[in-house]
């Protein structure tokens, strides 16, 4: 993994613009002075499948964007392609142009291509670009313009959209030199490229954990040292369900920390709010300890489980979570929230949903389901592994959004010639 790096220069002598302060040698060009903005189109007659089932020609739309990451700026393939005759009646873009979505869920959003292919009209294309420009450095700008692109300048109720005018229109800040440019572009490339291998390391860390939760909460992996047989067991017949509650005559000021439904994403607490008794939610009512595993009841297929590990006794979570404590010696909380997200689970709670109007479930819905239990220790062994794998996605992940960070304060600071580039 490459380290973003640059060497920088002093702080230079600035000129306040309609973009803001720039350096006094940089200029504010519009899309339209450097290049001719143009749009994709399909082959006519429109939507002919004929056009459609070759392998030709690779053919993009705005829709495959989306598959795309953020750090990700060159497109290297997509989803689709043309046939040869299809091809003839669409515009054919080269490898190093510009393509800015004009539509949908990216507009805005900018990439240079990496292969040859044909576009659809909700891909804006910038051709006959200026030799004193580089197209890495104008596409990693426009992405910093996104939301104005989106929210500002973008027409149409339904369903916004650039047009040719629109994108030609924007203004761009052009340090004086290719070269200068192309050297802003190399350190957030850079940065941009650390990005993408946490992001693909993340992705496999997760794909090894879910592997390993296939393997070791089934059995049919066994750690070293544990043998003997299994035995599913019904949740409710090794663990209590919502022990303890707030009753009606709790004293009105007693005040605590309250988990709400929305506060909880696929076993992450994101926040919680103080509340005292007498102006709380209704829903307030079920009090927690450390190590007690909240199921949600409400759309439980979104899987927003929490393993508790708050301290003290003024902690209260939501109605809209059934509340499981586990019995010393006989069910491990880890390895039971483990289970709250693999395949036997959530198997059951689908099948407790199908035809449902309302995507919920009980407290004895809970109760009832049935998990294979190892002895005590194993339990004990295997979610220790898990929860080792768990340790190393979240550093992975803090790493991540660190370097998020980092590429943000970058493009701040580079974009706009607070910091110069030797």
């Amino acid at each position: 993994m490459k380290e973003p790096s640059a060497k920088y220069l002093a702080r230079p002598r600035y000129k306040r613009t309609e973009l803001g302060l720039i350096p006094e040698d940089w200029e504010i060009k519009s899309v339209n002075q450097i290049g001719t903005p143009v749009r994709g189109g399909s082959p006519r007659p429109a939507g002919d499948p004929r056009y459609f089932d070759g392998s030709y020609i690779p053919w993009l739309t705005v829709a495959a964007l989306t598959n795309i990451p953020a750090s990700q700026l060159v497109v290297t393939t997509t989803a689709s392609y043309l046939t040869e005759e299809g091809s003839q009646h669409s515009r054919t873009l080269l490898p190093g142009t510009l393509i800015i979505a004009n539509s949908g869920a990216t507009l805005g959003v900018a990439k240079i291509l990496g292969i040859k292919c044909c576009a659809n009209d909700g891909i804006a294309a910038l051709l006959h670009l200026s030799r004193n420009a580089d197209p890495q450095y104008l596409a990693h700008f426009i992405n910093t313009r996104t939301d104005y692109l989106r929210d500002v300048v973008a027409t149409g109720n339904g369903q916004p959209n650039l047009n040719t005018e629109l994108i030609g229109n924007l203004k761009l800040p052009m340090p004086p030199t290719k070269a200068e440019q192309q050297a802003i572009a190399e350190a957030l490339t850079d940065a941009d490229s650390l990005i993408e291998s946490l992001e693909q390391l993340l992705t496999k860390k997760r794909q090894i954990k879910q592997g390993a939760m296939q393997e070791l909460l089934t059995g049919k992996k066994r750690l070293p040292g544990f043998s003997g047989e299994w035995e599913v067991r019904r949740l409710g017949d090794v663990a209590d369900t919502d022990p303890e509650n707030l009753r009606s005559d709790t004293r009105p000021s007693f005040t605590f920390n309250y988990i709400a439904l929305e506060d909880v994403d696929v076993g992450t607490l994101n926040s919680y709010s103080e509340q005292v008794f007498r102006t709380a939610p209704s829903r307030a009512r079920r009090l927690l300890r450390r190590h007690d595993v909240l199921v949600s009841t409400v759309r439980p297929n979104l899987m927003s489980h929490l393993l508790f590990a708050g301290d003290g006794d003024n902690w209260v979570c939501s109605t809209g979570f059934c509340v499981v404590r586990f019995r010393e010696g006989v069910s491990h909380p880890r390895y039971v929230y483990f289970h709250m997200f693999a395949a036997c689970v959530a198997r059951q709670i689908e099948a407790l949903l199908t035809g449902s109007n309302y995507p919920a479930i009980n407290g004895g819905d809970v109760r009832a389901l049935r998990i294979p239990f190892p002895d005590y220790d194993e339990q004990a062994a295997i979610a220790a592994i898990l929860s080792d794998m768990d340790g190393e996605i979240a550093t992975l992940a803090t790493k991540l959004a660190k370097a998020q960070l980092i590429k943000q304060g970058m493009m701040q600071e580079l974009l706009t010639g607070r910091i110069r580039l030797v």
